[in-house]
């Protein structure tokens, strides 16, 4: 039977993007000047999603044409990049934070409860998941 080397050649299946995903993907690839084909395959959209977002970005002004031919991310799209950034920075660090808490929740919970019985603390904890 014929097997296929592991390259990397077939990827893992992601979770969906978001369209401020697609938008970040699609101005990154912009930030040099670069067709259509490029901004397809750079940012993994097949041609439906590429004709919808460029006349989203394009209205919008955050991608501008330059020789008829060729897209380019204008200041307005290199501020989203920017606040997507750190929009993105800001919200690993609230999960960072969500996930102290809960661990410190989770040690006052044992100060409190720890010389229960060991089904009695799991199933508070499953309670304190929900």
């Amino acid at each position: 039977m014929f097997r296929i080397p592991d390259f990397r050649l077939i990827k893992t299946k992601k979770k969906n993007r978001s369209s401020l995903e697609i938008v970040r993907d699609m101005l990154s690839v912009a930030t040099e000047r670069s067709r259509k084909t490029r901004i397809l395959y750079d940012a993994h959209l097949n041609y439906l999603l590429l004709e919808k977002y460029l006349k989203i970005l394009l209205e919008n002004e955050l991608l501008k044409t330059v020789d008829d031919s060729f897209y380019l991310v204008t200041w307005k799209g290199k501020n989203f990049l920017q606040n997507y950034e750190e929009h993105v920075e800001r919200c690993k660090r609230i999960g960072e934070e969500i996930k102290d808490a809960h661990k410190e929740k989770l040690a006052l919970k044992n100060m409190c409860f720890n010389n229960e019985p060991k089904s009695k603390q799991n199933a508070r904890e499953k309670m304190a998941l929900v």
